[in-house]
């Protein structure tokens, strides 16, 4: 399939979890891409099975320069029309728990490496004619949890930005939303010590009652970086297995 034949895309996050299949997805519908990402050999054995239609930059979202060589990058393989800010990191604490460390380095790498990748690419893509900036946030960017402050925080932020540069961005033909995953079947979720069928056991009160996979995130994504989404811009699109509309409460009626 060639939904995005002829498009050049940066995944922050890129090597594993739901940034591998966003950049394995974005391939497969046509794109080329830049895998950018803190872990190296993870990024470097992705881009290597992929071919010449990838490329792995060794990138900390926190920092400019990183942005401009991760640009530069994707300039080479063609025209830059795709941002997806995947890379985060979570924080489970209490509030009273959460240091100040602790709020700015989950401030700094998910609000303010969104904030530099949305500014960096911004000129390649007026260049270019336009483009689409996918911000991945997060459910606890709608609604939050115990446990979640600093982080939910960012999330909140990530949406919040996204509106505002839609609208200033959008004259130029850059399109900008944000992806709200629920819980997701990865790293960050413990798939490295437990079992899709047992991640399914946190679930049972959901509409969908079981965890949601990456790929799942990753077609919403493809969607907004296709033109097929030409007249959604600062939208949140919601990838959660129903949780923000409501749980189940086995105490009353049911199907």
């Amino acid at each position: 399939m060639s939904r995005l034949q002829g498009k050049t895309a940066i995944v922050t996050g890129g090597a594993r979890g739901m940034g591998e299949a966003t950049v394995r997805g974005l391939v497969a519908q046509g794109a080329k891409v830049v895998i950018a990402d803190v872990l190296e050999d993870e990024g470097v054995a992705l881009a290597a099975e992929l071919g010449d239609v990838a490329s792995f930059v060794k990138m900390d979202v926190t920092s400019k320069a990183d942005w401009a060589v991760a640009v530069a990058e994707a300039e080479k393989l063609g025209s830059l029309n795709v941002l997806v800010n995947n890379a985060a990191i979570l924080l489970h604490k209490t509030i009273m728990e959460t240091t100040e460390e602790d709020f700015m380095k989950v401030a700094t790498v998910n609000q303010l490496g969104t904030f530099l990748g949305m500014q960096s690419v911004f000129e390649a893509m007026k260049a270019n004619g336009g483009g689409s900036i996918i911000n991945v946030s997060s459910i606890d960017g709608i609604q939050s949890k115990n446990s979640l402050c600093a982080y939910s925080a960012s999330k909140w932020a990530v949406r919040g930005m996204t509106k505002s540069a839609a609208v200033e961005m959008g004259k130029y033909g850059i399109r900008v939303n944000s992806v709200h995953p629920g819980g997701i079947y990865t790293a960050m979720h413990g798939s490295e010590f437990i079992s899709v069928e047992q991640a399914n056991e946190f679930y049972p009160t959901h509409p969908l009652p079981r965890v949601g996979l990456p790929h799942e995130v990753a077609n919403v994504t493809i969607f907004l970086a296709s033109d097929e989404a030409t007249y959604s811009t600062g939208a949140e699109f919601i990838a959660d297995g129903g949780w923000s509309a409501g749980l189940v409460n086995p105490a009353l009626p049911q199907l």
